[in-house]
């Protein structure tokens, strides 16, 4: 496995970025859903500027993957906003991960502290908010939830089209 770090990436609201690279499969990843070679991954402080980070990364990442940027970093905004709104303490860390599917599709990760499991919700045409995960819906081939059983959290992933 090699980490390599990428500190021209590395904002003020950035906790650690590492690029990871291995030879492995999902089962030797332990527990790892992303099967794919080659994973990007930030750590973010809790903070709602650092959404604007995670955009920058995400723009990176794609720009040297060849892929447009603008429906991933529409969902990750809205993934990790609803992370570090509704995480647990106020110093939990977020974690975003971008990997890379066999059919070229993007696999996105947003981790948090919280167990509780997002959902689509009904709101009112006038209501300034709750839409975040019917956007989510609609710019994903599909998303989902998966609880973190050995030290609670979850991780919400989504994957879209290339």
């Amino acid at each position: 496995m090699i980490f390599l770090w990428l500190p021209e990436l590395i904002g003020r609201h950035i906790l650690a970025r590492k690029v990871t690279q291995c030879g492995c499969n999902t089962t030797e990843r332990k527990g790892a859903i992303m099967g794919e070679a080659t994973h990007h991954e930030i750590v973010i402080k809790r903070q709602l500027e650092a959404v604007a980070e995670v955009r920058r990364f995400i723009r990176l990442t794609l720009g040297r993957w060849g892929m447009e940027d603008y429906n991933p970093c529409l969902v990750a905004s809205e993934l990790v906003t609803n992370a570090i709104r509704y995480a647990s303490t106020d110093d939990d860390e977020v974690t975003v991960r971008l990997g890379l599917l066999g059919d070229g599709a993007l696999w996105l990760e947003v981790q948090d502290s919280s167990s509780e499991i997002p959902r689509i919700v009904d709101v009112a045409l006038t209501s300034g908010s709750g839409r975040g995960l019917f956007v989510v819906e609609q710019f994903t081939r599909y998303w989902g939830v998966r609880p973190l059983d050995d030290r609670g959290g979850k991780v919400v992933f989504a994957v879209l089209n290339p």
